[in-house]
């Protein structure tokens, strides 16, 4: 991933001068983000994959059933380079400027377009993925707990409306959102982060245990032109949604220490790479097996196409709830960061324990209650992957690269980002046409209190 130096002195002050006042330094160490610099290297590796394979991996047979052999396994495997690639020039930017730390995205969009400008560019994309992940993660949690109780309560049991799963999903929140910073959930996050290798496994294996099934077909689900070009567009939007985790990746980075002789770029790499390796060692298996086991009749979560065994398949609902409770909170945190960065540095409010109570508790709910009423799990993941994933994952960093580093034009470098830019607003323009088309057919025949 070689390309042009930027135009940058190599000698970096980092800490070495702090021109902060003793307020701005007590409000730094308050807010989530850079309250601690003590992370280490596989900090990076298990939040990015916590961030990274979370609903997405479960939805990925299904876009392959949107998409087809060809063209799914194709826009899985490039948009794998494409976006460790993106992901590697923002590790790079992280500390481009001497004496400097981009610790949040929009520090970095603000650099490169200016104050005002590059907040109005990278803040609303980057909260609609990040709220708009949660919201799934929401809906997700319900369903996993929902399935949970049927596989194990089968005989005389009363059924539980996903409304209400929703929001036991929720109540765990609650309590877990009011912890201070990224290093207060690194238990929490490991733990996710090893679910999510463990119910990706077991979706592999439960699908290989049952076997092709008998009247499995590959074909196309739609019988109109225009059903399998929506579908194929959200086919497109799922999988951008599956590689979404570069919205925290600043965030991450910052709470790793860094020196002139020891910059922060080199474990957070490190971390990167173990974590993306991991990545590929989850999603083709699930995408391929998933979809050549159940070909297009596959679930639009591959575990509720998934009923035997029914003790496995139970953990494995239970383990995807565990993951979702540490990504929830991964993806969470910036969003706490934001908000209380405006409280305290605009509004001046002071900087207590209850102001992040009420701010934290109060996002909390609101995502309860848009996953109540819009509990459409496919068609959020096509619309949240191409509207908010495919601009901050494939080719904003990309552009961010271009204008800050300014590599010569028709070099290899340069060649490379426009091929990302390219492709990820395709991939933007496409993914939420469909996805909003399955939210409006979906919501027809869906009552709030069902």
């Amino acid at each position: 991933m070689a390309a042009e130096e930027p135009s940058y002195s190599k000698k970096y002050l980092y800490e070495d001068v702090d021109e902060r006042s003793a307020e701005e330094k007590a409000i730094d160490d308050w807010l989530p983000i850079t309250a601690s610099r003590r992370a280490k290297w596989w900090y990076s590796a298990f939040h990015n994959v916590t961030a990274v394979v979370g609903a997405g991996v479960l939805g990925l047979p299904y876009a392959m059933s949107q998409l087809g052999w060809g063209p799914g396994l194709t826009v899985l495997v490039i948009s794998w380079i494409v976006t460790l690639y993106s992901l590697w020039q923002m590790v790079e930017m992280h500390e481009i400027v001497p004496g400097k730390r981009f610790d949040r995205y929009h520090e970095l969009g603000q650099h490169a377009f200016g104050e005002k400008l590059g907040l109005w560019i990278v803040v609303p994309q980057q909260l609609i993925v990040e709220v708009g992940v949660d919201i799934v993660y929401m809906i997700t949690g319900g369903q996993s707990l929902m399935k949970f109780h049927k596989s194990v309560c089968q005989h005389n049991c009363k059924e539980i409306k996903l409304t209400y799963f929703i929001m036991m999903f929720a109540s765990v929140h609650f309590v877990l959102s009011p912890l201070p910073s990224f290093n207060s959930i690194s238990g929490i996050s490991l733990v996710a982060a090893v679910m999510s290798l463990s119910y990706s496994a077991i979706a592999c294996g439960a699908s290989i245990s049952k076997g092709v099934q008998p009247d499995v077909q590959y074909g196309y689900k739609s019988n109109t032109a225009s059903g399998t070009t929506f579908n194929f567009f959200s086919g497109l939007g799922t999988v951008v949604f599956a590689y979404g985790g570069h919205n925290i990746v600043m965030e991450v980075q910052a709470t790793m220490p860094s020196s002139e002789a020891k910059p922060s770029k080199g474990p957070m790499w490190r971390g990167v790479v173990v974590a993306y390796t991991l990545i590929a060692l989850c999603y083709l298996p699930v995408a391929i097996i998933g979809y050549w086991v159940f070909g297009n009749a596959v679930e639009e979560n591959i575990l509720l196409s998934l009923h035997k065994p029914t003790w496995l398949i139970a953990m494995a609902n239970m383990f995807v709830v565990f993951h979702l409770i540490g990504s929830y909170q991964v993806y969470a945190i910036p969003v706490f960061d934001m908000m209380e960065s405006v409280l305290v540095k605009k509004m001046k409010l002071q900087p207590t324990w209850y102001l992040r109570f009420i701010t934290r508790n109060t996002y909390v709910a609101l995502t309860m209650f848009i996953a109540i009423t819009f509990p459409f799990f496919d068609g959020l993941l096509a619309f949240f992957g191409g509207f908010g994933f495919a601009p901050t994952t494939y080719f904003l960093p990309c552009i961010l690269w271009l204008v800050i580093c300014k590599p010569r034009r028709f070099s290899l470098s340069w060649f490379a980002n426009w091929f990302c830019i390219i492709f990820g607003f395709s991939l933007m323009m496409l993914g939420p046409i469909g996805g909003l088309r399955q939210i409006i057919t979906h919501a027809k025949g869906y009552k709030f209190y069902e």
